[in-house]
């Protein structure tokens, strides 16, 4: 019998509602991928409440974690490795070594790196010293990475608003030859109106998939997306196609949070869930 594809998921994690891992483990896991999930935050819900409790998780327990990854050989198991939003410098710097580590362990690994750092809105919400370790660590070693355009935007100073625009943060990127970029979130100077776009760079002519735009910005949208991105993959979609479906998927539960008044992401609409069963057949 075939293993399914093995996925490390490295990101925040909430005791209500979906962002980080919350919101990405559920789709891979629902496609039919397993999936080992390795927290860098436990917070009790979302940054948009009144109230927040929990905290990145301290440097020797995360450590430890790594440490029983490692012994139980998951890094030579995995098919893919997904990190987004890291809370602290040393759990930034661990997670680097840590992938570094496992890439040498498999070279087949892929990573996806979501430079999980601000948004357009509430401007950069990590400290510096993390977000240039995504920069000068993390984003290098990526195969794939899926930042927004304010995140490509502060980490090569360029002013995301055109195509060509694009194409020279790209290349100011650090990223490894053969890397593929995937910027979501985009509305450009020629993007159809009432439209939004995931671009994809490095696979020759950019792939633009536009698709409506939903007025409303909930928490967890990216990491849903990247979730969503892999389960696609991981049931053998282009990559091409795992965007173009993603978005689909993405759409769908935006439209159910904003039916159900909810201020994040939803993931419980039937004909959601059912998609993900099917995922690739």
């Amino acid at each position: 019998m075939t293993r399914p594809p093995f996925v490390i998921s490295i990101q925040s994690q909430v005791v209500f509602g979906h962002v980080g891992n919350s919101a990405a483990a559920f789709p891979m896991q629902a496609a039919g991928l397993e999936v080992a999930v390795i927290p860098t935050v436990i917070f009790s819900n979302t940054p948009d409440y009144p109230t927040l409790r929990g905290q990145a998780l301290p440097p020797g327990f995360f450590a430890d974690l790594l440490l029983g990854a490692q012994e139980r050989d998951l890094p030579r198991r995995a098919d893919y490795i997904v990190t987004g939003y890291i809370g602290s410098l040393e759990v930034a710097q661990q997670t680097a070594d840590f992938i570094a580590d496992a890439k040498a362990q498999n070279p087949d690994l892929i990573y996806l790196c979501d430079p999980v750092m601000g948004d357009q809105g509430p401007g950069l919400y990590v400290p510096e010293t993390i977000a240039d370790v995504m920069r000068e660590r993390l984003l290098p070693m990526a195969d794939l990475a899926t930042p927004n355009p304010f995140e490509l935007g502060w980490l090569t100073g360029r002013k995301i608003d055109t195509l060509a625009g694009l194409e020279d943060a790209r290349a100011d990127l650090r990223l490894a030859p053969g890397a593929r970029l995937v910027v979501t979130g985009c509305a450009l100077n020629d993007t159809p109106a009432g439209k939004i776009e995931s671009i994809i760079l490095g696979e020759g002519v950019p792939s633009r998939h536009p698709v409506t735009h939903l007025p409303i910005a909930l928490p967890g949208t990216g990491d849903l997306f990247a979730g969503l991105i892999v389960a696609c993959l991981g049931r053998g979609m282009t990559l091409r196609q795992a965007v173009a479906r993603a978005q689909d998927l993405v759409s769908v539960a935006l439209a159910h949070a904003r039916d159900l008044g909810a201020g994040e992401v939803v993931l419980s609409e039937p004909g959601f869930r059912k998609a993900l069963l099917t995922l690739g057949d």
